[in-house]
Parts: structure tokens; sequence; C-alpha cells
């Protein structure tokens, strides 16, 4: 089996999701977000072919790596090998981030129709869902890009049949009531 990439697996990034991680950059999306800081990706027929078992293999060979991020393009559009992958990595006992432009409760329905979409979803741990809004966009967010996507706790979100944001990753804004108290409000 073959994946198209946008380009070779990058090691060693920390701003991918929690911790060292090497990040599989897929090609091919068509949500094609106004602002997106990959849109080079969005093409389903440029980037590099690259055979799974290879890509598995050179996986294997990076060192002291916490998890691997799917990213692109949008992972969700070649839902074969990268399932194989993310299984691939739950064996070498890495954890696995996976950015997609849908979001969890478009791919719960999904999944209803595609089971090897449910396959791919029981191997992910941290989902970043949703698409990339510019008028939401903001540079203090941690390991996503506009206010709208949520970082999810994927095993627990499944679970609860609803979408389950890590808390420490909660965006939160501060605003006053009428009597003058403070309120928080995590989106």
């Amino acid at each position: 089996m073959q994946i198209r990439l946008a380009q070779a697996m990058q090691a060693d990034s920390i701003v991918d999701g929690e911790g060292i991680r090497t990040v599989i950059w897929t090609q091919g999306c068509s949500h094609n977000c106004l602002g997106c800081h990959n849109p080079e990706t969005h093409s389903f027929d440029e980037g590099i072919l690259k055979d799974v078992d290879e890509l598995k293999q050179e996986l294997k060979s990076f060192k002291n790596q916490d998890g691997i991020t799917l990213s692109g393009g949008d992972p969700l559009f070649q839902i074969d090998a990268c399932t194989e992958i993310a299984v691939f990595a739950k064996s070498l006992k890495l954890n696995v981030w996976c950015y997609t432009g849908f979001t969890f409760e478009k791919l719960i329905q999904m999944a209803e129709i595609n089971p090897k979409l449910s396959l791919f979803l029981k191997n992910i741990d941290v989902l970043v869902d949703g698409p990339f809004v510019q008028q939401e966009k903001s540079l203090n967010l941690k390991f996503k890009g506009s206010r709208n996507q949520r970082i999810l706790n994927l095993k627990q979100s499944l679970k609860k049949g609803k979408p389950v944001v890590l808390k420490k990753y909660r965006d939160e804004k501060k605003y006053i009531v009428n009597n003058g108290e403070e309120k928080h409000l995590y989106l």
C-alpha cells in the first residue's frame, strides 16, 4: 500500500502536539480553508508516493519520539494508509495525534457508513478537529490555529459519544457579568 505525502516525515517536532513527535504530512485536502498554513498540501495529485511498509520501517528507526502526528493535508482522505500507520505506531507504544478539518460529530456520522474510519479513530489518542477559520485565528493558541478547533481526548470522546476537550488545552475567555462578578467561559 502507498501513501501520498507532502514531504518526508519530520522527526523531533515540538509544535505539532505534545512531547517530541514525528510528523507525517499527508498530501490532499478538499477543505481548502482560507488562510491555511499548508495550502501546498491541498492538491491530491502532488507530493510524493511512499510505500507504507517503508514509512513504518523509517518510523521504527527514529529514537526518543513520544508519538506521531498525522497532519497535512487531511489524513482522513487516505484512511487505509493512515490507519495502518496509526496501528503500527500504537504497537511501538507511541501516542497518536491527528489533525483534521472534519469535526468529531461529522466523523462519527461518517464512521457509521465507513467501518474503516471507526478503526482509525480507535487508534488515535488526540484529535485536533475542525477547519481553520481565519476570523478565529490566534497566535496564542497551543497546537491549533483557530479558536473553533478543539483538542480532543479521542478515547474519552468515543466512549462518551460526545467531544471531550483536553482540559489543559481549553481556551478560556474571561468576562464580567452584570453584578461585576468575573466569570470564565471555556471553549
